[in-house]
């Protein structure tokens, strides 16, 4: 075989140009070979030579909070629209929820569109969400649950959903109600009321709805947290493992019906099941099994997450 030939300064230089057409300009292979009156299969050839000697290098400089692979690889085991994983602060629950509301925030910006009817439960990450909303497509803005009292969260279902709307310029359909109630008559009463009648009528038309995703236990559901320890057990007892706006679920995602059901002033499990995009906002791997039963109810078709969550998911 005859030795490889080097390539002179005159290769060089064609090799360049013709790389710095096809990736820096953007021009067609087309356009380039009849620019320098090459064959078409020549420009292809020099293309490939610029990348093999590493006259060319192709670098992927993604944004520092996003880890990339993990949210490859999650969206692929789970069959997601949209999978998106953050490496946040994994022992500051504070930075972690800034971090994902600021990544959820501009996802929801990206996807949202102004056919869209934008549906919201109440949950500490999406008030983080909204912290760092700054634009958002026209669209309605439906408040799907009501409110719980957390020491430290100030915010309300109806400043969230104002809020976002205001962002939007879209009408925000909005209520005055807590999310749980002391009865089952109670909450029939006031599922009667025009404003709250009309956004749960409203959120069948949700075509993009956001949530927060908890695990049945202490300190990882505002939802668990808001019922006695004797309803708790009890409901755990029937099988409940977590819940999403107070939809609660057993291990394979199954809606579980306990008397805490009834109580509830919110969208209920099919009507959530049926949005056509949920995106769940779910941090703290304690709740890995509870994210977990959510996505094999169907219930969830985005999350936004962190790299310890998505390795915790990914496990075999």
């Amino acid at each position: 075989m005859a030795p490889e030939k080097a390539v002179g300064p005159a290769g060089l230089v064609m090799t360049a140009a013709v790389a710095r057409r096809y990736y820096v300009d953007g021009a067609s292979k087309s356009d380039i070979a009849a620019e320098l009156d090459l064959s078409r299969f020549k420009v292809a050839r020099l293309l490939d030579e610029a990348r093999a000697s590493g006259l060319v290098r192709i670098e992927f400089a993604y944004p520092a909070e996003l880890d990339v692979d993990l949210s490859v690889r999650l969206q692929a085991a789970f069959g997601l629209r949209h999978g998106v994983v953050v490496n946040g602060p994994e022992d500051d629950d504070v930075g972690l929820r800034a971090s994902l509301g600021q990544v959820a925030a501009d996802l929801l910006t990206e996807i949202v569109r102004p056919d869209d009817v934008l549906g919201l439960v109440w949950a500490r990450t999406l008030v983080a969400m909204r912290a760092s909303l700054k634009r958002l497509a026209p669209c309605p803005v439906i408040q799907l649950t009501g409110s719980l009292s957390r020491p430290d969260v100030d915010e309300s279902s109806v400043e969230l959903v104002r809020d976002v709307a205001r962002i939007s310029g879209g009408q925000a359909h909005w209520f005055y109600a807590p999310m749980i109630v002391p009865d089952a008559a109670t909450a029939r009463t006031m599922r009667t009321q025009p404003e709250i009648a009309t956004a749960l009528e409203l959120a069948r038309g949700v075509t993009k709805a956001v949530v927060g995703v908890g695990a049945w236990s202490p300190g990882l559901s505002t939802v668990a947290d808001a019922v006695t320890d004797k309803e708790r057990r009890a409901a755990h007892k029937l099988g409940v493992r977590a819940e999403l706006g107070g939809i609660q679920i057993d291990a394979d995602g199954n809606p579980v019906t306990t008397p805490l059901t009834e109580r509830l002033i919110g969208i209920d499990a099919e009507h959530l099941r049926a949005v056509e995009d949920v995106i769940g906002i779910v941090y703290g791997v304690k709740k890995a099994d509870a994210l977990r039963a959510a996505l094999r109810g169907g219930f969830l078709k985005s999350v936004v997450t962190h790299s310890a969550m998505a390795r915790a998911l990914l496990e075999p």
